[in-house]
């Protein structure tokens, strides 16, 4: 009687570990069309934003110049006090002093 149960219990350890793989296998297979699809997702998102960067208007006129003036003396006058202060070197004070004065 052992003898006519064993090929049965071979043939269902077989069947149940062959049943076993091909889920593990559907599974990553649907793990990976899920990754697909948001990738593609993703480049959509990215070329919908490129596109809008390139036809995007133009940035806004810069301000007055008595305004641009007003913050030029502002800024130089925060460098000057960092400079009094001796959060700043000398050169350091010189090297963003130029930056501020070519900026316009």
């Amino acid at each position: 009687m052992l003898m006519r149960r064993r090929p049965l219990l071979r043939g269902a350890m077989v069947g149940g570990a062959a049943y076993y793989a091909g889920r593990k296998i559907a599974q990553g297979d649907e793990r990976e069309s899920d990754q697909e699809e948001r990738l593609r997702a993703m480049e959509y998102q990215q070329q919908a934003q490129m596109q809008a960067q390139q036809y995007a208007p133009p940035p806004p006129p810069a301000a007055a110049s008595a305004q641009a003036g007003a913050s030029m003396m502002e800024q130089l006058t925060d460098l000057k006090k960092l400079l009094d202060a001796g959060v700043l070197t000398q050169a350091e004070f010189d090297i963003q002093k130029t930056k501020i004065l070519q900026s316009t």
